[in-house]
């Protein structure tokens, strides 16, 4: 019990940190905004805590199947670092923050291509924007999503080499999986490779979606001011972040869904072999 309460103080100081990553490395930040985003830190944190702390967790998927959530955090964690540096760079430039803009710079431009993700991200960019920061803009959005891609390739890497979950013992089903309800009727196999199929498309659409959805709200409401550095870090990267997260779900309920089909296979052809 010591053990597990120690390992949730920690995930849950890392999961404060990643919120809190942009108000403490940009210079300027207001009182409003730190405080806004202690209260979002510890929120986040206390959630974190809760669900970790307990033997069986209620929220958060994949608890017990590392390295899926270890994955996914450090995703999040290396995009809002580094647009955070690349943010404080504009105002205290460093030798790191020069070579991750010339680098996020490239990034942005090769990234920037009709009707990709990218270029619709800058279809955001407020009336007038000059070029600096339609260049912000494009650097933000290339680098956060190339960050994600990377980390969706290390995972299916993961899933291919190293036998992803089965490399750390059995897999508990429903400990991994307790938003999965089993009394919602229909074959579970059936369900899982349909809720897979279904997050993979919309992690795929949503780079797509998003822009025209935050678009076509900003016809009816306050649009987002890319132009603020805080806005402009935590728009990409959940940008990013969710069709990513998505899509290693949907590839992760596939997984589980091969393993029970061929755990069912086996006791077929066992049951078979014992009635001959």
């Amino acid at each position: 019990m010591i053990k597990r309460m120690f390992g949730a103080a920690v995930r849950a100081t890392f999961v404060a940190s990643v919120f809190s990553l942009p108000a403490i490395l940009l210079p300027d930040t207001s009182a409003d905004t730190v405080q806004m985003v202690v209260l979002l830190s510890l929120v986040a944190a206390l959630l974190v805590f809760v669900e970790y702390s307990s033997e069986y967790p209620s929220l958060i998927e994949f608890r017990d199947a590392p390295p899926f959530n270890r994955i996914r955090f450090l995703a999040l964690f290396l995009t809002v670092l580094m647009l955070s540096l690349i943010a404080r760079g504009q105002v205290v430039p460093t030798t790191l923050s020069v070579s991750l803009t010339a680098l996020g710079d490239a990034v942005g431009h090769a990234m920037d291509f009709p009707f990709s993700p990218v270029r619709l991200m800058l279809l955001l960019a407020p009336d007038g924007a000059t070029p600096p920061e339609l260049d912000q803009i494009r650097m933000h959005a290339g680098f956060s999503y190339l960050t994600s891609l990377l980390m969706l390739l290390v995972f299916v890497a993961l899933v291919r080499v190293m036998d992803w979950p089965l490399g750390h013992g059995a897999f508990n089903f429903w400990v991994n999986l307790p938003l999965f309800d089993p009394t919602a009727g229909g074959d579970v196999l059936r369900r899982l490779k349909r809720d897979s199929h279904v997050n993979v498309a919309l992690g795929f659409l949503l780079p797509f979606l998003i822009p025209a959805v935050l678009k076509a709200a900003s016809v009816f409401a306050v649009s987002l001011s890319l132009t603020d550095p805080q806005t402009l870090i935590w728009t990409m990267s959940a940008w990013a972040f969710l069709p990513v997260s998505l899509i290693m779900r949907g590839v992760a309920l596939m997984r589980i869904a091969d393993l029970i089909e061929e755990k069912r296979r086996r006791a077929y052809a066992q049951a078979e072999l014992q009635v001959a």
